[in-house]
């Protein structure tokens, strides 16, 4: 199956966020281990504070976009053999991450 198996990195800048290595694809989304590089402690209460809020994104759509948008500030998801995707939605917790990319920037 195609993905499985492949090493995705997630970074910011020249620092390495975390790599995560995929264990499941289920379009659009792929799940899988994540390992976090030099530059996670950083970001770890951003992501934590995005999922706490994901649940509640009907009553208050703008507190979730203002957590997502500082856990993924200055951040980019790098494809194996293609360099980094043009636009991502990525989620990490504990070990697990899991995300959706698309070589066009999403519709806005």
């Amino acid at each position: 199956m195609p993905f499985i198996g492949e090493v995705w990195r997630v970074e910011r800048g020249t620092d390495v966020v975390g790599e995560i290595t995929v264990t499941e694809a289920n379009f659009p989304w792929l799940n899988g281990r994540f390992a976090p590089g030099p530059a996670y402690p950083e970001l770890r209460p951003h992501f934590a504070r995005e999922l706490e809020l994901i649940d509640t994104l009907d009553d208050d759509l703008s507190a979730w976009e203002d957590a997502y948008n500082r856990a993924s500030d200055g951040v980019r998801l790098v494809a194996p053999g293609a360099g980094p995707v043009a636009e991502f939605l990525l989620h990490i917790e504990g070990d697990a991450a899991w995300f959706r990319w698309s070589d066009e920037p999403f519709p806005k």
